[in-house]
């Protein structure tokens, strides 16, 4: 009867889609919050057991619709691709995100992202990056026999479990894929394609027909 009682509780809670809060303080903020969830989704295209998401609500405990967080980008390997509300981890077979990535604006205070970074230490995540686009500051986490630990060298450093490489130059921070390519905003995948399209007609090919 009381295990009765606690699941029907449970099921009665809601947990809502938005914290209210908006996804970016200014452009600056919204466009390197966007650039790397475009490239992280280029990247992983044609793998469907990863999830990326950007600003959304992830509540790793049920039963609890208090704990929360919405990284600015996170990627989750082992579950597929998909729309969702929130990331609810105890319907996704309990697998926390494995990386996220918080993009700083100058309304982030210190008590915030010590908040943070509990959060994501306690609830499992493996890659914490930080990068202040004002600044241009950017720092890391890799988790460790102790939880969390800073990557004390960012520049050249390579995700382990995205494969991709930071590179600290000015007057921004560079990411490049795999490969080697750099990532790229959608403008200039846009150029970049018009630009081919171009040279092949100048060659008598129609690009539409490719």
């Amino acid at each position: 009867m009381v295990t009765q009682l606690k699941n029907e509780t449970t099921s009665n809670i809601i947990y809502p889609d938005s914290d209210g809060k908006p996804m970016a303080d200014n452009t600056l903020q919204f466009r390197w919050i966007t650039m790397i969830k475009a490239n992280l989704d280029w990247l992983f295209a044609n793998d469907n057991n990863v999830f990326v998401a950007g600003d959304l609500l992830w509540y790793p405990v049920e039963g609890d619709n208090k704990k929360r967080l919405a990284p600015d980008v996170m990627v989750v390997f082992g579950r597929p691709k998909g729309e969702r509300g929130s990331y609810q981890q105890w319907k996704e077979y309990n697998i926390a995100p494995q990386v996220v990535f918080e993009i700083l604006s100058p309304g982030n205070t210190q008590t915030e992202m010590s908040r943070k970074l509990l959060f994501y230490e306690r609830y499992g995540v493996e890659e914490y990056y930080i990068y202040d686009p004002h600044k241009n500051e950017l720092s890391g986490l890799l988790r460790g026999e102790e939880g969390l630990e800073i990557i004390e060298t960012m520049d050249g450093w390579i995700s382990p479990r995205l494969g991709i490489r930071f590179e600290v130059t000015e007057p921004e921070l560079k990411l490049y894929y795999p490969d080697g390519n750099s990532f790229t905003t959608y403008t200039q995948e846009k150029q970049r394609a018009d630009k081919l399209a171009a040279k092949l007609k100048e060659l008598g090919i129609n690009p539409d027909e490719l």
